[in-house]
């Protein structure tokens, strides 16, 4: 009996918590603005944070358009310190000059995905015109808030 008496006060407790939270119309109740937060503030859990997404494809595309143009200059300026450690200026430039004799400039990334963490990512992507180029978790390093190719 005692079982049933308790069983049935926190029944109607639950009941009349759950009855107190709406109103006489069965509508939503809308908060009233509070004194510090602005009424047109935006709660931050509903913007998706910057994870560099955008940037990452945008440097993605500009490295392998440089690459398959010869622009040396710019396919290095887009290594990370990692790789840029590993090889000079002037035998990348040649890498990329042999690239551009070879299969020409039109051959742009497509298709790019990316897995972000942090300033690390792994990206594929497709090469037009040349499947043997086309990557799958290819690295690439944030660094001072510019992706760089460190795939090296």
């Amino acid at each position: 009996m005692n079982t049933r008496t308790t069983a049935a006060l926190i029944a109607a407790g639950l009941l009349a918590t759950l009855t107190a939270c709406g109103n006489d119309d069965d509508k939503p109740a809308t908060p009233e603005p509070s004194a510090s937060a602005p009424a047109t503030e935006t709660p931050a859990a509903s913007t998706p944070a910057d994870d560099g997404t955008d940037a990452l494809t945008a440097a993605v595309t500009a490295y392998t358009a440089a690459y398959f143009k010869g622009d040396a200059d710019t396919a290095y300026s887009a290594l990370s310190a990692r790789c840029a450690g590993k090889i000079t200026a002037a035998q990348y430039e040649g890498v990329v000059k042999q690239a551009a004799t070879e299969y020409g400039p039109d051959h742009p990334a497509t298709n790019i995905t990316a897995d972000v963490s942090g300033d690390l990512a792994r990206v594929t992507y497709a090469v037009k015109g040349l499947p043997k180029f086309n990557q799958d978790g290819q690295p690439w390093a944030r660094e001072g808030g510019t992706w760089r190719y460190d795939a090296c």
